[in-house]
């Protein structure tokens, strides 16, 4: 294998997840065919879907770049250790070769510090203050941004962001230290995103630009920031929420990121988010990352859909009833009751309409689709490491590789083209 991974800077940059290694044809030819100007990223997994698929970090490396370098790839080619949260997790992918660390300090984060009241923050902040030294820094500062908004650092304002984000800031400085040691060491280029997109509340003006501040005065080598957006955000589905809202948030985290010296905005759970790309192009102009990971295991299902009617049945069965413990993780709104079971519905087309679902027409702003489609999605890894299911999915794909890649060069095809209008 000759071809290696590097670090993309802030080109407009696509994440492609492939939780069963054999999707990279499709992600090549859809780049192929859209001709935007987004650099790949190829290899991309979390530590959490590794466990989940039982997959390595070497698997994930040699498959992506083997595919790619099958398919005839010979443009750049990015690699993302997604949601890392320790330094055991920075190891076991640098040695291998990615070149993208996402740290994820959401362990970290007060998730009730935006409902806390005045009093409890008070009280909350006499045990952070310490770690969140930079605290009086903020106070009372006002920043103004391009958009001609102006971001208040009031004390409550930057007390309740030290209360939240104190310690994550604490531990994405520690992860981005060692990062940096470990690449330094052995002479090798990297870059950083980091991920605070895993909240409940969206990320206020204030906590991204202090968080990003943070980071950057501590000599972090940010080329990306993950912001939890307004609306929702849901695995599988497109944006549901205000676009016009959303345009004027996206254009403000975006002037944030120019007035501290550039980063791309980065758009995580960016499967299937097409109503809002050609905004978030636009208002980033051009720098921002989108990162995919089920929506190419959900096209792997079609194919079963299409080629093994009686598979496709049996795993949606099995993912009905394995749906209510996986979805733990996930931010997603379907029920078993929203949507069909399989013995319900006797066409197979329909039974792929109800559970894969995507490009129906929807009212804009409101692109919610199939629930059936998050059912499968959260259900991933119990399927692919049944020891029946898992191994007939293989198959399927191995004896139809062309339709895969097909599905797959459509389905990425139009998530590229919706980024590249704004751009």
């Amino acid at each position: 294998m000759t071809m290696k991974c590097e670090p993309l800077g802030l080109a407009p940059s696509f994440g492609f997840g492939d939780r069963i290694g054999s999707a990279t044809a499709g992600h090549v030819a859809a780049m192929n065919r859209a001709g935007s100007g987004i650099e790949p990223i190829y290899p991309q997994q979390s530590i959490r879907e590794m466990t989940r698929t039982q997959r390595t970090a070497t698997n994930v490396m040699d498959d992506a770049l083997n595919g790619a370098q099958t398919a005839g790839w010979t443009g750049k080619v990015g690699a993302d250790a997604d949601h890392l949260k320790t330094p055991a997790d920075v190891d076991v992918t640098a040695a291998v070769g990615f070149t993208f660390f996402t740290i994820d300090p959401s362990d970290d984060v007060d998730q009730g510090a935006d409902d806390y009241s005045e009093s409890a923050v008070k009280e909350k902040f006499a045990a952070v203050k310490d770690i969140a030294g930079w605290y009086d820094s903020y106070v009372g500062k006002s920043v103004g941004l391009s958009t001609g908004t102006k971001i208040e650092l009031t004390e409550e304002a930057c007390m309740r962001a030290a209360v939240k984000y104190g310690k994550a800031i604490a531990r994405a400085l520690s992860m981005g230290d060692y990062i940096k040691k470990v690449h330094e060491a052995a002479g090798k280029d990297y870059e950083i995103e980091l991920s605070v997109d895993e909240t409940e509340q969206p990320t206020t003006l204030a906590e991204h630009y202090i968080i990003a501040d943070q980071c950057l005065k501590g000599g972090m080598k940010l080329v990306s920031l993950a912001p939890r957006f307004i609306g929702d955000l849901e695995k599988g589905v497109d944006y549901k929420g205000d676009l016009g809202l959303l345009e004027a948030s996206l254009g403000e985290h975006a002037a944030i990121a120019s007035l501290l010296g550039g980063y791309k905005m980065s758009l995580h759970s960016g499967s299937d988010k097409v109503s809002m790309y050609s905004l978030l192009s636009k208002q980033t102009k051009g720098q921002f990352h989108v990162k995919t990971a089920g929506t190419s295991y959900l096209e792997a299902l079609r194919v079963v859909a299409r080629h093994d009617e009686s598979l496709f049945r049996q795993i949606i069965d099995f993912g009905r009833s394995r749906y209510d413990v996986d979805k733990a993780t996930y931010h997603v709104s379907a029920t078993l009751a929203s949507a069909p079971a399989p013995a319900d519905v006797s066409d197979v087309l329909d039974l792929e309409r109800e559970y894969l679902e995507l490009w129906s027409e929807v009212p804009e702003g409101k692109g919610f689709t199939k629930p059936g489609r998050q059912i499968l999605h959260c259900t991933f890894g119990s399927t692919l490491t049944d020891p029946t299911l898992g191994p007939a999915v293989r198959s399927v794909l191995d004896s139809h590789p062309d339709t895969y890649t097909e599905v797959l060069a459509d389905h990425f095809e139009r998530h590229l083209r919706a980024l590249a209008t704004g751009m």
